[in-house]
């Protein structure tokens, strides 16, 4: 199976859909917010505060374009479809998977949004986000799973449901 890139709003579970997928498929698992911190050697949030958003964002972009995965479940931040380089190339090496979630959902799930290292200017809302971003994962697309009232384990099922339909398998 190629590379499947999980991409969405913060708080929708790429990391946790990530986990179970790559253990469900017998996968390697990829972390992207894992992976610009270790190259950074400092939290998400500490690059946002010191350096800034447009910084954090090429960096980002940066790590992204560089991924050379096989056989890996890829779990984006939510601010990688910013870079349409990065979305390019991600699509390139695997298939793209939206992981759908209501802004409501979103906001019930997100308690941390100060500290979580999110990619927001100052003043915006999460709702902004939202709207900014949501046109942004649906472009980059192959595949979208609503996981809203589902569980984890119906979320993975459904993604794997969703891979084989868009690959005309049975």
């Amino acid at each position: 199976m190629r590379n499947l890139i999980l991409t969405g709003m913060p708080a929708c579970g790429k990391s946790t859909l990530g986990v179970v997928l790559a253990k469900t498929l017998g996968m390697k698992f990829v972390d992207t917010d894992l992976l610009i911190q270790e190259v950074e050697n400092c939290r998400l949030q500490e690059i946002i505060d010191e350096r800034g958003m447009q910084e954090f964002l090429r960096i980002e972009e940066k790590v992204l374009s560089e991924i050379e995965a096989e056989n890996s479940i890829i779990s984006t931040g939510g601010s990688a479809v910013y870079s349409d380089k990065a979305m390019k190339h991600l699509g390139s090496i695997g298939d793209v998977v939206y992981i759908k979630l209501s802004l409501d959902e979103i906001e019930r799930r997100l308690n941390n949004i100060k500290t979580r290292g999110i990619a927001m200017k100052p003043g915006e809302t999460l709702a902004d986000l939202y709207n900014m971003r949501v046109p942004l994962y649906e472009k980059y697309a192959d595949v979208v799973v609503n996981e809203s009232n589902i569980n984890v384990e119906e979320t993975v099922q459904l993604t794997l449901e969703k891979i084989k339909e868009y690959k005309g398998e049975k």
